[in-house]
């Protein structure tokens, strides 16, 4: 049986004063943010609102250690969450709505059960987690040096709000990242086995406007992005849809053991990988779903089908140059580490593989990267 889900309610608005006249927060609300952030509220309908910041707790990506911190000190009266920031603010925030005993390695480790405890209002201001529309949540278990994922419906937000103004500020290095990472969503879902007609529409959309988008950046240059900032998010948004339904697979399985080791930012990380991935898809089984990807990339991208994969790692090393394994620390030694630790740890991900991937296949693809 296929299934499409969307169980999140979207909304746009062009800016948070709009937002705030329309949700009407109060004192049973919490704002959960980044510092760097916290200027957009100063308007008179967010002043007094309760608000956590994550840098008080830790810095980077969420950890088991910073999310027990907060469940610790987010107040029980708190009937509303306001998530505003990327995909670290979003994971954090999916986490504090949930009740569970015990701590956060507790719960995704499975030893604990879990329920929905309040309700979620997420506004990204990153264009790549699509995690406002998902039912995931990645979080780093420190002293396992590990990241885990929760995929649960009762991890979906309740409402979605696209702000496209809150984007256009972000750093070149920061909207590259998050793009990639939501062009990587779009093609994972894309090829997914777990695709339906109706996640492909989305996985499909978003791949197309990203795609349009970079080719239009190739020309404009980099500084030109924020005028397409509306489209990014968009795209964001579809591919989150699409990768909610249908899933990512072993690009995000393999990146999840250099960003809990080696604390890659996480589209960074799968830009590592992504190519490597798609080449060992097309060794193994160059005439299926991989096809259908080139026959697509073909004409967003006006270049011959042969050439349309070649085309696509082109046009994303210009948008976000790929360095090797090794310039990040990573020793050639823990190669075979990391890839047990996908074969152990992320068959949720690995399953979604166009073309199945044993741990001697993963480990070519990590050695065929780290030189270069």
């Amino acid at each position: 049986m296929n299934e499409f889900v969307l169980r999140t309610r979207i909304t746009q608005f062009s800016t948070i004063s709009e937002f705030a006249q329309n949700f009407q927060p109060d004192e049973q609300d919490c704002i959960l943010t980044s510092r760097f952030l916290t200027n957009i509220f100063q308007i008179p309908q967010l002043i007094g609102i309760p608000r956590m910041i994550a840098e008080d707790y830790g810095q980077g990506e969420p950890t088991d250690q910073m999310i027990d911190a907060m469940r610790r000190d987010l107040p029980a009266s708190v009937r509303r969450l306001i998530a505003v920031g990327g995909g670290t603010i979003l994971d954090i925030a999916k986490f504090l709505s949930l009740d569970y005993s015990g701590t956060l390695d507790d719960c995704l480790m499975g030893k604990v059960k879990y329920k929905r405890a309040r309700d979620l209002i997420v506004i990204p201001t990153t264009c790549g987690t699509g995690s406002e529309v998902t039912n995931v949540a990645i979080a780093e278990l420190v002293k396992r040096k590990m990241k885990k994922g929760l995929a649960d419906d009762s991890l979906y937000p309740s409402q979605a709000v696209l702000i496209p103004q809150l984007i256009n500020s972000l750093p070149y290095k920061v909207f590259a990242t998050s793009s990639i990472d939501a062009l990587i969503h779009a093609v994972e879902s894309f090829l997914s086995p777990q695709a339906t007609v109706y996640s492909r529409l989305f996985s499909t959309a978003a791949i197309r406007l990203i795609l349009l988008g970079y080719r239009q950046i190739e020309i404009d240059g980099k500084d030109s992005w924020p005028a397409l900032a509306e489209d990014f998010l968009l795209a964001s948004n579809y591919a989150g849809i699409a990768f909610g339904n249908a899933g990512c697979a072993a690009v995000h399985a393999l990146s999840y053991p250099l960003g809990g080791a080696y604390h890659i930012p996480h589209g960074e990380a799968n830009q590592l990988l992504f190519e490597a991935v798609c080449r060992k898809y097309e060794q193994c089984d160059p005439c299926g779903r991989l096809a259908e990807l080139k026959q697509l990339l073909s004409e967003i991208l006006q270049t011959p089908v042969k050439q349309s994969l070649q085309a696509l790692y082109t046009l994303m090393n210009y948008v976000l140059k790929r360095r090797p394994l090794c310039e990040y620390g990573v020793r050639w030694d823990e190669l075979e580490s990391f890839a047990d630790n996908v074969i152990a740890g992320q068959q949720r991900l690995l399953k979604n593989s166009c073309v199945p991937l044993n741990k001697a296949d993963i480990m070519e693809i990590y050695q065929s990267i780290y030189n270069q």
